[in-house]
């Protein structure tokens, strides 16, 4: 009775599985015999192909694949690795009934009865163009993010994990520190920090704290692959995922060396201006008060001699002993107050120079017996002279004085002995090119005097106000505190600039700059011996000029008259006109610097003239400062220097 009811309560449950699978709209769903034909077809394979199901049965499945799959078999390979494996499970394009293609998730198996033979294949097939299509967008998407970021190239753009180690590297990080891709990545990020913030531990608070906060910003030195140092600006982002949880760091580094170079050099160009401009309100302040004083000495001192002649007559009586040497007294104290006064104006720019042009190493080596007699024993004296070293217009006896007072300030600053030397060389400065230390300095070719110890140094501080009138370090009674003030002046009176090396513990140097007189022809140049016109209606004036720039070097032609000398200028290439300013016939001399200027502009213009320039300027009506000037009677120190102020 059992074995009679069992099938007509399995028949239905067949039809409702046969149901089930018809009714299925989301997959394929269907079998195929052994040789791969359609034997079954449900509602979802009719809606993802296109066919329906008297259209399709029968036919071989491959009709779903692409030409080019079925070039390479494909279909007879997924049904052999159903049958070798139990299951083949793949993905990729198929053809729909109208040759538009899908992309499918599809699966085979293969079918047996209960004695093992097999009966056919079950496909179930599943479109997932949306998801491949949404994968295709976001790879592309990725793919977009790492050519840009890779494309970056003033920026260091890379991961870190939650541990600091470099998970990937852009091009903008190979170029700015020097490592490739395959050289960094699995290293610390540490490597990159110099050994001291290693030591002080700032890898590690940068980490933290961008875990904490978020976010990590600073900026320090960094260190390439070569060992050179970067100062690097530094951004540190923590990222996590959807659930919060720390995944790693996204860092940013950008290099701003040049950036910080360039602040640098601007603040140390603040720095020296604003000490360029304190010192010549110092310097007007202090002539000021010089001339001052000069004058109250000047009453004093005049006052003394008139008492003095007094006396000698006897109208006031005998003078006693007590009297004399009251007055001894005041002659020595006015005249100490005279010697302070020149050093007073030696700072402010007013002492009267002989300049004249002088080899600087002759000075020196002249010298050399008085400096060192100033150096005390314990100390190891040098003078390391450059041979090629050009001459300079200086005032050489004042020169001398300056090299002492730097010479006397070296020896007390090495109480225990030390090292003294004296160097010498040429120094050029170019338009774009001057560093801190010569940036007061014009674009040029100088001599440069340093005068180096190895003595106790001095703080910026001291540093910053050592050339003011009067400020000292050393004790009461040890110094004036104008030493180094009157070698400031006369320095800049002479058209250079002192400035000042020195850290406590490493000791002082001390450069002297001096524009260079270049007395050489370019090499490979012909030397070219420059002309210059003299025009002057005085013979013997005439001839003495002539002989003074003769001894210069120069190749001289003359003129008595202003028509005389346009002529000449027509005739001959003429390098420097040097005319009296007042002459007979009709042209003076500043119509003929002018005509000379508008027809000759190359040509080098001095004036020489016995009326001082205001009276000059007073009598002519016209402005001479575009002129070089000199005033009668000259001396070949006094040519030497207008003849540089024209050059």
């Amino acid at each position: 009775m059992n074995d009679q009811t069992q099938p007509k309560k399995s028949f239905p449950e067949e039809r409702r599985y046969q149901y089930l699978i018809s009714g299925i709209r989301d997959y394929a769903i269907y079998m195929l015999d052994p040789s791969g034909h359609v034997s079954s077809w449900n509602a979802g394979a009719n809606r993802f192909k296109g066919y329906l199901a008297e259209e399709i049965l029968g036919q071989h499945f491959s009709r779903f694949y692409t030409p080019e799959d079925r070039a390479t078999d494909l279909p007879r390979r997924a049904l052999e690795t159903a049958l070798a494996q139990g299951k083949c499970e793949a993905e990729g394009w198929r053809v729909r009934k109208d040759g538009s293609r899908f992309w499918a998730h599809v699966v085979i198996d293969p079918i047996y009865n209960e004695e093992g033979t097999l009966l056919g294949f079950a496909k179930v097939t599943r479109d997932v163009t949306e998801r491949k299509q949404a994968e295709e967008a976001l790879r592309e998407s990725e793919q977009r993010f790492r050519l840009l970021v890779q494309g970056v190239t003033d920026y260091a753009l890379y991961m870190l994990s939650p541990e600091g180690v470099v998970t990937n590297w852009n091009s903008g990080a190979e170029r700015i520190k020097g490592y490739s891709e395959s050289e960094i990545v699995g290293n610390h990020f540490s490597h990159f920090y110099t050994e001291e913030d290693r030591i002080a531990g700032v890898p590690v608070r940068a980490l933290s704290t961008a875990a904490g906060t978020g976010r990590f910003e600073a900026e320090g030195w960094r260190v390439r692959k070569d060992g050179s140092r970067f100062w690097a600006h530094v951004i540190i982002d923590a990222i996590h995922d959807d659930g919060g949880r720390l995944v790693g760091f996204a860092k940013i580094t950008r290099d701003l060396t040049e950036k910080k170079k360039a602040a640098e050099a601007l603040e140390a160009a603040n720095v020296a201006l604003f000490q360029a401009q304190k010192m010549e309100s110092i310097g007007q302040l202090t002539g000021g008060v010089a001339h001052d004083f000069n004058n109250l000495l000047s009453v004093l001192s005049s006052g003394l001699e008139v008492l003095s002649m007094q006396r000698k007559d006897g109208r006031d009586g005998s003078p006693s002993g007590a009297d004399v040497r009251t007055l001894e007294s005041m002659r020595r104290a006015i005249d100490r107050g005279a010697r302070l006064t020149q050093q007073l104006l030696a700072f402010a720019r007013q002492q009267p120079l002989q300049a004249e042009t002088r080899n600087l190493n002759r000075i020196i080596h002249g010298f050399e017996t008085v400096l060192r007699r100033a150096v005390n024993p314990n100390i190891e004296f040098v003078i390391e002279l450059d041979p090629k070293e050009h001459s300079a217009v200086i005032d050489s006896a004042r020169f001398e004085s300056a090299l002492l007072n730097l010479v006397v300030n070296a020896r007390d600053a090495m109480p225990e002995g030390g090292r003294l030397a004296i160097a010498t060389a040429n120094a050029s400065v170019a338009a774009d090119g001057a560093t801190p230390e010569t940036a007061a300095l014009a674009p040029g070719e100088y001599v440069k005097v340093t005068v180096r110890d190895t003595g106790t140094g001095m703080p910026p501080e001291v540093v910053a106000r050592a050339f003011e009138p009067f400020f000292t370090t050393k004790e009461v009674g040890k110094g004036t505190g104008l030493g180094l003030s009157q070698v400031y002046g006369f320095i800049k009176q002479s058209g250079g600039d002192v400035v000042i090396a020195s850290r406590p513990g490493e000791g002082t140097a001390i450069s002297i700059y001096l524009p260079a007189v270049v007395e050489t022809a370019a090499e490979g140049e012909d030397a070219h011996t420059e002309r210059v016109l003299i025009v002057e209606d005085e013979p013997d004036l005439m001839d003495v000029a002539a002989s003074l720039f003769t001894s210069m070097g120069y190749d001289v032609v003359t003129a008595a008259s202003g028509r005389e000398a346009i002529d000449l200028l027509e005739r001959q290439d003429v390098d420097i006109l040097f005319t009296d300013v007042v002459m007979p016939n009709g042209m003076n001399g500043i119509e003929l610097a002018s005509y000379t200027r508008e027809h000759y502009p190359k040509t080098k213009i001095m004036l020489a003239s016995g009326y001082p320039l205001p009276a000059l300027k007073q009598r002519h009506g016209k402005d001479l400062s575009e002129f070089a000037f000199v005033n009668k009677p000259y001396r070949l120190s006094d040519l030497a220097r207008t003849l540089r102020s024209a050059m």
